[in-house]
């Protein structure tokens, strides 16, 4: 089963990045107030960004954590396709 690393951004402008099967789904589960407490205060979110798909939840995981460290700016360009 592939997974996905998403960046949504809340009504407030902040980002939220997070892995999952299926980022649409993930989407609707955060807009209907499933998932973190930041979710739940800071919703509703529109899907920013998807990545291509990994193979595994590990490979995934590191790879949300990485980007969980990047500054606002950093994700900005990621989401725009100036970053990889």
């Amino acid at each position: 089963m592939p997974w996905f690393v998403y960046i949504a951004q809340a009504r407030t402008g902040r980002y939220y990045v997070g892995i999952t099967t299926n980022p649409d789904e993930r989407i609707q589960e955060h807009n209907a107030g499933k998932g973190s407490r930041f979710a739940v205060n800071q919703g509703p979110f529109r899907l920013a960004w998807i990545s291509q798909s990994f193979a595994g939840k590990s490979a995934a995981r590191k790879r949300e954590a990485q980007i969980k460290k990047w500054t606002r700016e950093k994700k900005q360009k990621l989401i725009k396709g100036e970053w990889k």
